[in-house]
């Protein structure tokens, strides 16, 4: 490793509004066993198959409609 690097003729990050921002969320034990069983059989971690649905749940502005029982 360099003791000093030259960042003077860098760009900035074409992605940077595009990265993720970590949080906390509380989801129940079967919602998480039902999407890590689905990430499963696509290939892909569970976290991102869940910020997959998520995102297309945003950007199709789907309602959400409940039913109380």
């Amino acid at each position: 490793m360099r003791k000093h690097y030259d960042f003077s003729e860098s760009t900035p990050n074409p992605y940077a509004q595009k990265l993720k921002k970590q949080i906390t969320i509380r989801l129940d034990e079967d919602t998480i066993a039902y999407f890590k069983g689905m990430a499963e059989e696509k290939g892909i971690p569970y976290q991102s198959l869940i910020n997959l649905y998520l995102r297309d749940c945003a950007q199709s502005h789907r309602d959400l409609r409940l039913q109380w029982q």
